[in-house]
């Protein structure tokens, strides 16, 4: 494809500046308007503990937090992003790498079996817990429904749910 430059920095035909605030830093890039933000998170910035699942919004696997609410990042374009704080996997993570609760009792108890799905349950479980929905057994899976498990490991994730919801507490 050809490429123009602009004040010394090449531009793909096609493309556009995008502004994205990623877990605390600011990142400008140049997308295609088509590029969704998994992609850009994945291939672009390099965090790729947000994983693609299915790509059609049905697995929850891409979930992050965008201004603290979930979104299923394989079904957002990277441009509507512009002006909003997007949280990652590895953004709950404390800079000095201390985990988030919610990601230390995911660890402890052993909620995830192949780890695909795990970066979505966690962020999904976040959410889950700042909008107050943590409730009966029942509501928690129903919240947490979009997020699907292959491995089957519900009943260890809903006891680490439980667990970082009391740890976030406090």
């Amino acid at each position: 494809m050809a490429e123009e430059k602009r004040a010394g920095i090449a531009l793909e035909r096609g493309t556009a500046p995008v502004a994205l605030k990623v877990n605390g830093t600011s990142y400008s890039l140049q997308l295609a308007p088509w590029v969704t933000l998994v992609d850009a998170l994945r291939e672009r910035l390099g965090l790729t503990g947000t994983k693609v699942g299915c790509n059609h919004g049905q697995c929850g696997a891409c979930t992050v937090l965008i201004d603290g609410r979930r979104v299923l990042s394989c079904l957002t374009l990277a441009s509507r992003c512009q002006g909003q704080e997007v949280t990652t996997i590895e953004g709950l993570a404390s800079p000095d790498g201390t985990l988030h609760p919610m990601q230390a009792a995911f660890v402890e108890h052993d909620a995830f079996q192949c780890g695909y799905c795990t970066p979505g349950q966690i962020v999904s479980a976040v959410a889950l817990v700042r909008e107050g929905r943590l409730g009966s057994d029942d509501e928690v899976r129903e919240f947490m429904s979009g997020n699907l498990c292959r491995c089957a490991a519900y009943p260890k994730i809903l006891a680490a749910i439980r667990d970082g919801a009391r740890t976030m507490a406090g």
